[in-house]
């Protein structure tokens, strides 16, 4: 169907013998796919009997988009969550969707555009604020790496300021913060970079071949540049491992069933005051078992807490 399409969008007009040969089906295939692509909403327009030809109407240089009310769905629940996770300023990975989200339907056929609209008007995302990231940053990193361009930008930690020059590989999204992964050139050596701590962002006119990636990939390396600071807790939750990972849903964690209704949770936490907030979010008992001096403290705590 892809392949026929693609020949009508030559601005051709076909037989139905023509199409035959070309596609390599049967008659009745082509017929079919002809009356799918007008069903999703493709001005395909058709002469019947002997002489007869198939050609899209004149004036539709862009058809309607081709996807099955699953994937608008899915679309429109993707652009409704991205959207909270950002305030939506101008020039933002929010703002971009929030617009998308409200006219997606305005270029869909009629049947999918009722689906779109339908699933708008029926879904609240709740708002889980995350830092502002722009947009125009985002298509500038992805074409650098596509072109094996290197990088310079200004890197900002705390009040301190560095100037960087990378090559840059990865992009990776993790825990609803955006991060480059890249060699730098000044420490010779892999490197993260939150891209919403990234100012005067330039691709520079010198490329570089690509080097391998190590072996725990972008990921990895993301994970590992997060948790350098922290410490390895281990916490024994009296809960399924469905009930922790929906109480702790925004928790980079691994989880272990030690029963139906026991869960070994393994995570990284920069102090006790941490971990602590993050075990406000159950409401089941749970044992500290690593670090002990934690457990501990927090222990200490409660007692001061109870007083």
């Amino acid at each position: 169907m892809l392949d026929l399409l693609t020949l009508l969008q030559t601005k051709r007009r076909f037989t139905g013998g023509e199409l035959v040969t070309r596609l390599g089906v049967s008659e009745r295939t082509v017929r079919r796919d002809i009356d799918r692509l007008r069903e999703y909403g493709y001005p395909v327009d058709g002469t019947p009997g002997p002489g007869g030809h198939y050609g899209l109407t004149a004036g539709r240089a862009i058809p309607p988009l081709m996807f099955d009310d699953e994937e608008v769905v899915a679309i429109m629940l993707a652009l409704a969550a991205g959207a909270g996770a950002d305030p939506g300023e101008p020039g933002s990975i929010g703002g971009a969707m929030m617009r998308a989200y409200g006219k997606l339907d305005q270029v869909l056929p009629a049947r999918l555009g009722l689906s779109a609209a339908a699933v708008r008007a029926s879904v609240e995302a709740e708002a889980v604020r995350a830092p502002t990231v722009d947009i125009a940053d985002i298509a500038l990193i992805a074409t650098a790496i596509h072109e094996h361009r290197e990088l310079e930008f200004v890197y900002r930690r705390g009040d301190r300021t560095t100037h960087r020059r990378v090559e840059p590989h990865r992009q990776v999204h993790h825990l609803l913060r955006w991060y480059l992964v890249a060699w730098d050139l000044d420490k010779d050596d892999w490197r993260v970079f939150r891209t919403d701590r990234i100012d005067g962002l330039g691709v520079r006119t010198s490329a570089f071949e690509p080097r391998p990636m190590p072996a725990d990939a972008a990921l990895g390396l993301v994970k590992a540049g997060v948790k350098r600071s922290s410490r390895r807790a281990v916490v024994t939750v009296e809960a399924s491992v469905d009930d922790v990972v929906a109480a702790l849903a925004f928790q980079s964690m691994e989880t272990e069933a030690l029963g139906s209704r026991r869960t070994r949770v393994t995570l990284q936490c920069e102090d006790w005051h941490w971990l602590l907030f993050i075990l406000s979010h159950l409401e089941n008992a749970f044992a500290i078992d690593e670090p002990v001096e934690w457990s501990e403290d927090i222990n200490r705590f409660a007692a001061s807490v109870r007083r």
